[in-house]
């Protein structure tokens, strides 16, 4: 018997709780990393790990959720998701902590050109011209943006455009993992932390990023501690919800979801981030760029929808054949 496909409700649901999520935790990353100047991104980055690996066990061990156990072909099943995931969470703090929050955002959009050239390689998935438009769209209006950056930073710039590379290709595999139904969705998210906990940690080490952390002096600082703590948390809520958000709808659903979401946190970022340089033609390329990302939204989803009903028109008409 085939699965229930999923209800409006439970998409929308899904794709909301990604949004709020991914919301939240690139405020809090922020704050921890540039307002309370923590050394090492890496370091968080474990944290973040522990978290999730610590929590899907409890779960597991509660019997409150369920996936396979770890066997000799576990890591075949999930391979290459925890390098993707790893390369995807470094970057993307890197990239958070050396650029200002609407820089970060706008070069973030590269990722839905990675994730359609991703989808189209991996999931054989086509685009219409429009949706081609609206994205050549984007990136003008990136370019725009980043030749009048004053606070230019080359190291964060090739960090987030890696991190979009990263980004399109996770979300492309993970829905083919998820289709491939072995793992199931908490064993992604369970090995993948858990595969890249000792490499990670290892490199830490070699990088001298272990001690930085250990030698910070703000561990006693209450509310420096909170907000690590929840970036922690966050990182465990974000991959579920990437995850939830892919599973009942798609890689590109959840690259738009995240597009409309820096829209947001663009315009606070500028007001609020305490290291955005204004200048017109730096706030004009923004602009350029988030119509562009709003009409690419409106234009996908509706032609998703347009799909959907004429492949249930379709189904109809086969029906009325065979009866």
């Amino acid at each position: 018997m085939a699965d229930k496909p999923p209800t409006l409700f439970v998409k929308l649901g899904a794709a909301g709780f990604y949004g709020v999520s991914s919301f939240f935790i690139v405020v809090v990353n922020k704050s921890v990393l540039t307002n309370y100047r923590f050394p090492s991104s890496i370091c968080v980055g474990i944290g973040q790990m522990l978290a999730t690996a610590a929590v899907l066990w409890v779960g597991k061990a509660a019997r409150v959720i369920s996936f396979p156990d770890l066997d000799d072909g576990t890591f075949l099943k999930i391979f290459p998701l925890p390098l993707l995931y790893v390369g995807n969470q470094i970057t993307g703090l890197f990239g958070t902590k050396r650029l200002n929050l609407p820089m970060f955002t706008v070069l973030r959009r590269f990722s839905i050109l990675f994730t359609m050239v991703a989808e189209g390689f991996l999931l054989k998935k086509k685009f219409s011209r429009p949706v081609q438009l609206t994205v050549f769209t984007m990136i003008l209006g990136a370019f725009i943006a980043a030749s009048a950056d004053l606070s230019f930073d080359l190291q964060g710039y090739m960090f987030i455009l890696l991190n979009d590379i990263l980004t399109a290709a996770n979300g492309a595999y993970v829905k083919q993992k998820l289709d491939a139904k072995e793992l199931g969705k908490y064993g992604l998210l369970y090995y993948n932390a858990l595969f890249m906990i000792l490499p990670t940690l290892l490199l830490a080490h070699m990088t001298g990023d272990i001690e930085k952390a250990t030698e910070y002096e703000g561990w006693s600082d209450v509310f420096f501690l909170s907000q690590f703590i929840l970036s922690c948390v966050m990182g465990f809520i974000l991959m579920y919800s990437t995850v939830l958000c892919t599973q009942y709808n798609s890689a590109l659903t959840t690259t738009i979801v995240g597009c409309i979401k820096n829209v947001l946190v663009t315009y606070i970022g500028m007001v609020l981030s305490g290291d955005y340089i204004f200048s017109w033609t730096n706030f004009l390329g923004l602009n350029i760029s988030i119509a562009g990302s709003l009409v690419y939204s409106y234009i996908t989803l509706t032609e998703e929808q347009s799909s959907k009903g004429s492949e249930n028109t379709k189904l109809d008409m086969k029906g009325k054949v065979v009866v």
